[in-house]
């Protein structure tokens, strides 16, 4: 973060000592150390008040700090999307591959385990979902782009949307076929079995 060195690059050009900016500041010695260490952050009041007596904006005395925020939000962010995409896909496997298992296992108890985690699951999808939403991240190129950190340019922004419609025709189609090759498989299975 950047505001510690701001308080202390300002503090040393008023010729003040912690303490001295301490008084002026109505905290002890001890906070103005920790915000120039970056061990704490001042509350709005601290920061009016050394606005003033810096002569500076609070936007010039935080904007390194605001920026570097909001790219740790952003690196959260796409920490968690990777992370419930990850447990969505571990999720779904395991929803298309256990039921029949559990059922012969289980009984009707193997169906209810294969409940719980086909609920979860539908979870795990609708916050990809309002994530991908959110963001405005659809398709494989956008999603790429979001996880790396980038954007799309106009012009790649502007095919991608061309293809939306295309692509969900396509994910219908696509997704009627893969339930009847699963739904065929596990009717094939249970028979065997």
């Amino acid at each position: 973060m950047n505001l510690g060195t701001q308080i202390k690059k300002y503090r040393n050009t008023l010729a003040l000592s912690q303490e001295k900016l301490a008084e002026k500041l109505f905290v002890t010695r001890q906070s103005v150390s920790n915000w120039e260490n970056n061990k704490t952050y001042p509350d709005i009041k601290s920061l009016l008040m050394m606005s003033e007596l810096f002569k500076v904006s609070i936007d010039e005395l935080i904007k390194g700090d605001v920026d570097a925020m909001k790219k740790e939000i952003n690196e959260q962010e796409q920490t968690e999307f990777q992370r419930d995409g990850t447990v969505f896909a571990v999720l779904m496997t395991m929803v298309l591959v256990l039921p029949i298992p559990l059922s012969k296992l289980l009984g009707w108890i193997g169906w209810g385990i294969w409940a719980v985690i086909a609920a979860v699951t539908l979870y795990y999808g609708v916050r990809v979902e309002k994530f991908k939403k959110k963001h405005n991240v659809q398709t494989y190129k956008e999603i790429l782009a979001f996880t790396e950190g980038k954007t799309l340019s106009e012009i790649e922004q502007a095919r991608e949307d061309g293809k939306r419609p295309y692509q969900k025709v396509l994910l219908v189609v696509g997704s009627a076929l893969l339930a009847i090759a699963v739904t065929a498989c596990m009717y094939l299975i249970y028979q065997l079995l």
